[in-house]
């Protein structure tokens, strides 16, 4: 059964709101960490996983919306595990708008 991913930390400093977040065990990076400065996107970065792709995703997304790259992502699913490393930022991205 899959847990999800988990918000470690959300705090906000000068305007900067830093994320950081433990992905569900399925995947292959472990951590993703990010900043949203008006609701974009910045530093987004994997813990483990696929380094260059997830590099290669980071790049993609740097100064996205965050609606937008939730929506984008939503249900990518690696390697028929039901989720990806893509898939568990999007979970994230829905789960701290909620907040």
């Amino acid at each position: 059964m899959m847990e999800g991913p988990q918000i470690l930390s959300d705090r906000v400093e000068n305007g900067v709101r830093h994320i950081c977040a433990a992905t569900d065990p399925l995947v292959c990076s472990r951590q993703i960490d990010f900043d949203l400065i008006d609701g974009k996107i910045h530093n987004l970065r994997y813990v483990k996983g696929c380094n260059g792709n997830l590099q290669a995703i980071g790049a993609l997304l740097e100064g996205a919306p965050a609606e937008f790259a939730a929506e984008r992502l939503a249900g990518i699913n690696c390697a028929g595990r039901g989720t990806s490393c893509s898939d568990q930022l999007s979970r994230i991205l829905k789960k701290i708008a909620e907040r």
